[in-house]
């Protein structure tokens, strides 16, 4: 079923250079146009079925809070449509019609009776609202004197507790403290497991991934792409840090891969197990170093496609590229990730005080070597990358995401654990091949 569809919405705003421009045009017996077109959003059309939960992201000016006011009927479109089946509940501009002279208790019952709620269901809803702002005596005040805080708690408090079928966000959660933004996921991850359709903009792209099922990226009034959120996120970095557009998975073209155990059987050099770098992989960079190969094994040049009870393992990472300018300030990097796309740990060169200047070489080997973090169950991949710059301002040369696979099995009840990340020991060599 579904819950929300947009039909080739768009929707148009005449910019004006001077005020007296809209005189003019209403006079002019031509009708001559004094303005300019600007799309805020251009033939926008998804679906969003019932009990989904949707991300919505882009740069500021994509379109994201104008869509979302055209669903909840703030704006009208300039064309297209939207259908809307369910009573929904929006987070827009938390407390926009709060009356600073009043109490936030009064605000409550007038937020409640604009919603459409009788005094008396306001009434079996008070103490659950009051008891999530958690803002005490100061109910009894009014918000004028409140501080951001506890006006951001109140009001969400106040929006979120109306039973809606369809609850709209945008940006409500990134005010308040730590602890109130917690306790906001939490509220939002129930509704959702009670199957409540969510529409949820943010530029956190880290609750997007963990909270959304699918994305949408706006860019310019327009949908760039829709799909999972670990897929487009890794576009949407990409391409808001560095311009640039990675290359498409096999999976993102809906091709299925047969080859991946074929791919896993590498080249040996000596006894270590490599991995050959292929367009399979999503990756980005300005091309003046292009990671070749990477291999993940133990002291004994073992694979480690899959590690048993891994208690204080000493593991090598290693990369070859290919070098082709001279590098001032270089940097190698490796990011371990779980299987919620979630990065646990990771290690580079300058993290190890290392500085490193290298000559344009065809082939350079890096080796991190360093004692595995307790690492609990399950299944992780390694990014990494090759860059020049410092930690804060750096170009990357090559990134490649999620290029090997591993798996964790700690056979020994007592040595499941979380991950905890000890670098000790740790070591970097780099040298021509």
């Amino acid at each position: 079923m579904i819950a929300i569809q947009s039909n080739n919405l768009t929707k148009i705003y005449k910019l004006y250079e001077k005020p007296i421009d809209r005189l003019k045009e209403s006079l002019n017996p031509f009708k001559k146009k004094y303005y300019k077109e600007f799309y805020a959003l251009k033939n926008v059309t998804f679906d969003v079925k019932k009990g989904e939960t949707v991300g919505i992201i882009g740069k500021n000016g994509a379109g994201k809070s104008t869509l979302l006011k055209i669903i909840t009927g703030v704006l009208t479109p300039t064309s297209g449509c939207v259908n809307v089946n369910g009573k929904i509940a929006s987070l827009l501009e938390l407390g926009a019609g709060f009356n600073p002279e009043m109490t936030g208790l009064e605000n409550v019952y007038l937020q409640g009776t604009i919603m459409g709620f009788t005094k008396e269901e306001i009434d079996k809803k008070i103490d659950e609202i009051l008891s999530f702002a958690d803002i005490g005596e100061f109910i009894y005040q009014p918000v004028k004197m409140y501080s951001s805080g506890m006006f951001a708690r109140l009001a969400f408090a106040t929006a979120i507790n109306v039973e809606p079928e369809i609850l709209i966000v945008d940006e409500a959660l990134s005010v308040g403290d730590v602890r109130f933004q917690n306790k906001c996921f939490r509220k939002m991850n129930e509704l959702k497991e009670r199957g409540l359709t969510i529409l949820f903009v943010s530029h956190d792209t880290g609750a997007i991934n963990n909270f959304c099922n699918r994305v949408i990226w706006l860019d310019k009034g327009e949908i760039k792409m829709i799909g999972e959120p670990k897929d487009i996120i890794k576009h949407y970095i990409a391409f808001m840090s560095y311009g640039l557009e990675l290359k498409k998975t096999n999976s993102e073209n809906d091709v299925k891969d047969n080859k991946t155990n074929k791919e896993k059987k590498q080249l040996f050099q000596d006894k270590i197990k490599w991995v050959n770098v292929t367009d399979k992989f999503s990756s980005f960079g300005d091309g003046r170093a292009v990671i070749k190969k990477i291999a993940f094994y133990d002291e004994s040049y073992n694979d480690l496609a899959l590690i048993i009870n891994p208690e204080r393992k000493k593991v090598i990472i290693s990369l070859i590229f290919d070098l082709f300018d001279d590098i001032e300030s270089f940097i190698a990097g490796v990011i371990i990730k779980n299987s919620n796309n979630i990065e646990i740990t990771g290690l580079n060169n300058l993290m190890l005080n290392k500085n490193i200047s290298l000559k344009k070489n065809n082939k350079i080997k890096v080796d991190f070597e360093f004692n595995l973090p307790k690492l609990a169950n399950g299944k992780y991949t390694l990014t990494v990358s090759v860059a020049e710059g410092t930690k804060d301002n750096h170009i990357q040369m090559h990134f490649i995401y999620d290029v090997y696979e591993f798996e964790v099995m700690n056979i020994n009840k007592e040595l499941d654990y979380n991950w905890i990340f000890l670098p000790e020991e740790s070591n970097l060599r780099i040298e021509n091949e």
